[in-house]
């Protein structure tokens, strides 16, 4: 059957094209080809006879689908809608976490797993210890049990055969057993006692006759024919610890050794088997104990960890939710801060604190935007109404003035926006450039030098002694200075001085004005972008309000201060920047 043939019809699926045989590429691996060099419809160029890399197999078993593997765009089946799975079987799936996002559950999570940790390392020292002490409450049993099973030999009485511990008696030159009981009868007690006869030799226990001695070690009881297990203990093929104590028969007396069936000359052994069942039983116990109540007690730290921490989550949750309300043009919202005195409270303070700084910053941007559309008024109102009168009275308008007029308006309208689009420098905190070394002496000289005439008469000094540098950009602090010279030039009566000097680690420059002067309490706020004195609200002066705001964030970008210091005569603004080292000793 034909490639063609096997795919054709919408219905076909993966592999047609609309009334062509499939090309080269949209075959999947591992079919056959017949047409190695047709020109792909879709594609519109030739393929070659090679395995394609971007096709493999979907994994999932209900359907036959083939999803690309690089990021070429094959033909898609014919009769397969846009929007089937064609377009989401690429989709990239989430990964299964096992590691859960609440952080309740994380916690819960972390504290059930480290009370397991505990829990294991106590149920393990629980289970040795119970087993432990169990061995030794039945070791000390079994001993009791051997030394009164020793004393029944001593008297001549052949102990009992109704017996709850295993235990034989053996004797040299005896081939049955002496006594036996506790599951040691099952044996034939007509056969071979079970238990090894002890030696020939016979080594008294310490003590003698004031405290018998015992030996225990442990003793596989063999698998033999004649055993029979009845009701009690199948004992036989397992090894335990075996308890045992040897009597001399010689120091017993003829009567009594005649009555325990052994002669004048042999040694009999006692035997007591040690059961670890008893203890197996309690230590299982204990531990089934252990199992549930470690269980109950992870249910119940895993549920303490998550309403805890629910708990104290509530005015995270409080805080995440009013701090969500907070607009931009509302940010007047504040969080309840807790009485607790914990970490939520110092994030309830630091949000409070961050929303405050947004309120502070956008008041101060609402009132930036107010005070430059006001700035920006000025000079256009006049730069119009001068436009309009001359225009409506063309023939009696002095035009010359009147452009005297409009090129003075856009010359203020030029320099504001050259100082808006300084200060928005200023507040991205843009990268200086590389900073080089300034000698701030010579800087204010010049410019005291090159500074133009004014209207008015005006000195202009500048008294230094020395070199002073510091390190920044040249211009900043052309531009930093121009604009103290400036403001000072708009209020000074007739004289300016500039001084400048070295003082310990820093540049001090002071630009020293004999006008009115400004009073203590503006001289904070002189430095406020738009800020007018009641007696410079004039603006036939020039200036635009923003020169002193400029000056002192140029000061702060060279990591100094700008402030106005205390004259009694005047206004006197003083320059601190760190000082730098001369060019010839760097």
């Amino acid at each position: 059957m034909s490639p063609a043939g096997s795919a054709a019809g919408p219905g076909s699926g993966w592999n047609s094209h609309p009334g062509s045989s499939p090309c080269w590429n949209c075959w999947p691996a591992g079919r056959a080809r017949r047409s190695p060099r047709r020109i792909c419809s879709t594609t519109r160029g030739p393929t070659r006879p090679r395995i394609p890399t971007w096709w493999r197999r979907a994994s999932a078993p209900s359907a036959r689908r083939w999803t690309p593997r690089s990021t070429g765009s094959p033909c898609r089946p014919y009769g397969v809608p846009a929007t089937g799975w064609w377009t989401t079987v690429n989709a990239t799936e989430p990964r299964c976490r096992w590691w859960p996002r609440s952080v309740r559950a994380r916690a819960a999570l972390a504290a059930a797993s480290a009370a397991a940790v505990i829990l294991v390392g106590i149920g393990w020292w629980v289970h040795h210890d119970v087993y432990r002490q169990s061995t030794q409450i039945a070791e000390e049993q079994a001993r009791e049990n051997l030394l009164a099973l020793v004393d029944q030999l001593k008297e001549g009485v052949v102990p009992s055969g109704r017996s709850a511990v295993p235990y034989e008696v053996v004797a040299t030159g005896r081939r049955t057993a002496v006594a036996s009981g506790g599951g040691m009868e099952d044996f034939d007690p007509g056969a071979r006692h079970v238990l090894p006869t002890p030696s020939a030799l016979f080594a008294p226990p310490p003590n003698d006759g004031a405290e018998w001695g015992y030996t225990i070690r442990p003793l596989r009881i063999p698998v033999r024919h004649d055993h029979h297990p009845g009701n009690g203990l199948d004992l036989a093929g397992r090894t335990y610890p075996v308890l045992y104590a040897d009597v001399r028969a010689g120091e017993l007396g003829s009567d009594k050794a005649a009555a325990l069936g052994v002669t004048a000359d042999a040694t009999l052994r006692a035997y007591v088997v040690l059961l670890p069942d008893t203890a197996e039983a309690i230590t299982s116990t204990t531990d089934g104990l252990l199992l549930r109540a470690g269980l109950v007690g992870l249910v119940l730290i895993a549920a303490a960890a998550y309403f805890t921490v629910r708990i104290a989550l509530r005015p995270v949750e409080a805080i995440r939710a009013l701090t969500a309300s907070v607009t931009a043009s509302d940010p007047r919202e504040r969080v309840t801060v807790p009485a607790t005195g914990h970490e939520i409270t110092a994030l309830a303070t630091t949000i409070n604190t961050t929303l405050q700084r947004l309120d502070d910053a956008a008041a101060r941007q609402r009132r930036f935007v107010a005070d430059a559309a006001h700035e920006l008024r000025s000079p256009l109102t006049t730069l119009l109404a001068s436009l309009e009168v001359a225009l409506a009275y063309p023939e009696r308008t002095d035009w010359p003035a009147t452009a005297t007029t409009a090129a003075r308006q856009t010359r203020r309208l030029h320099s504001l926006a050259e100082d808006l689009l300084l200060l928005a420098r200023l507040d991205t905190r843009a990268p200086a450039a590389d900073p080089e070394t300034v000698d701030l002496t010579a800087l204010a000289s010049r410019l005291a030098e090159q500074y133009p005439l004014t209207e008015r008469p005006l000195t202009l000094t500048c008294d230094s002694t020395a070199p002073a540098y510091a390190r920044g950009n040249p211009d900043a602090y052309e531009r930093l200075l121009r604009n103290l010279i400036d403001n000072a030039a708009r209020h000074a009566a007739h004289r300016i001085q500039i001084t400048v000097r070295n003082q310990d680690a820093w540049v001090v420059l002071t630009v020293h004005d004999d006008g009115p002067g400004v009073p203590t309490e503006d001289a904070e706020r002189i430095f406020e972008r738009f800020v007018r004195l009641d007696d410079a609200r004039s603006r036939d002066r020039g200036g635009t309000g923003l020169g002193l705001a400029i000056a002192r964030d140029l000061a702060h970008r060279h990591r100094g201060t700008l402030t106005l210091a205390p004259r009694t005569l005047g206004a006197c603004f003083e320059l601190r920047v760190p000082r730098a080292p001369a060019p010839d000793e760097e």
